[in-house]
């Protein structure tokens, strides 16, 4: 399998100085950049490279911890600048084992082209070459022009990373949420129990045979498989979200219609649904403006 080397570029309406505070100062760097949890420089003599350690958080306790170091170039020229980076880290548990790169400041007319190219050796051999081709490496790539945005955007108009991750985050618990909820309620109540109550309710609402209604029930149940893998390919949820804020109540009114008694049943579909819409609400006014990494370019 052929290394490829991780490649994202953006361009940044700002002034050169605050894209360069905010990339070059560690305290400001960890704030956007997803890959590190922490950065904290070491004491730097005149000539020589600036040396740092860094640190980035994996869950459950655990770290990764490494070296670095960077120096910094001035173009007169063009008035473009270059940071070179060197990196590592000694931890076995690591993907990266040692990795170098650079990031380019191209001054244009409105903007500045930001940009990074870097690659790196992998630990564990040909098994950790092959997780590396097939997770890791995409994976990273996706952060980095993920941060990239974050960063644009927070220059931009001034919003802080914070606030555009959590944003972010929260975007993806509830197109998660959601992909869980249709894909469970179509397969298991539905596809495999046929539930009893399903069918009745659906034979009761439609004035149809019992045969007819397990018929009906399958394939409302496959089509809310089908509407739970969309949440997960389909780019435009506010269009999702604003569908479902029609289904909703639709749906809670004809199950109580076909059986008012349901609403006495613990977590009913009144209780149920009434959630939903309720987060599918905060779902549509929160979509705005999400960061993205495929706002970003990712080949020369």
């Amino acid at each position: 399998m052929k290394r490829k080397a991780i490649y994202v570029e953006t361009a940044i309406n700002t002034e050169m100085e605050k894209l360069w505070d905010a990339t070059q100062n560690p305290k400001l760097h960890e704030q956007w950049d997803l890959r590190f949890s922490s950065i904290t420089y070491l004491p730097k003599d005149e000539h020589e490279p600036q040396h740092f350690e860094y640190k980035t958080n994996i869950g459950f306790g655990l770290n990764i911890a490494g070296w670095g170091k960077s120096v910094g170039t001035f173009h007169a020229k063009d008035d473009s600048r270059t940071s070179s980076l060197h990196f590592g880290t000694d931890q076995a548990i690591s993907i990266i084992r040692e990795g170098k790169g650079y990031w380019k400041y191209k001054p244009e007319l409105n903007s500045i082209i930001f940009l990074t190219q870097y690659d790196y050796e992998t630990n564990f051999g040909a098994i950790g070459k092959f997780f590396d081709h097939l997770v890791f490496r995409p994976l990273i790539g996706w952060a980095t022009a993920l941060s990239f945005d974050v960063l644009k955007r927070w220059l931009e108009k001034g919003e802080s990373p914070s606030a555009q991750y959590s944003r972010f985050f929260s975007h993806w618990i509830i197109t998660l949420l959601f992909f869980f909820v249709w894909v469970y309620q179509g397969l298991v109540p539905k596809l495999i129990m046929m539930h009893p109550e399903e069918v009745s309710m659906t034979k009761r609402l439609l004035a149809i045979t019992t045969s007819e209604a397990a018929g009906i029930v399958a394939t409302i149940g496959m089509a809310e498989i089908v509407f739970g893998f969309i949440w997960l390919l389909y780019s435009n949820k506010k269009r999702l979200l604003g569908i479902q804020l029609i289904l909703f109540p639709l749906l809670t009114l004809s199950a109580i219609f076909a059986d008012p008694a349901i609403l006495s049943h613990p977590f009913n579909p009144l209780t149920f649904n009434v959630t939903l819409f309720g987060l599918s609400i905060i779902g549509f006014f929160m979509r705005k403006d999400i960061p993205s990494a495929k706002s970003c370019k990712r080949t020369r």
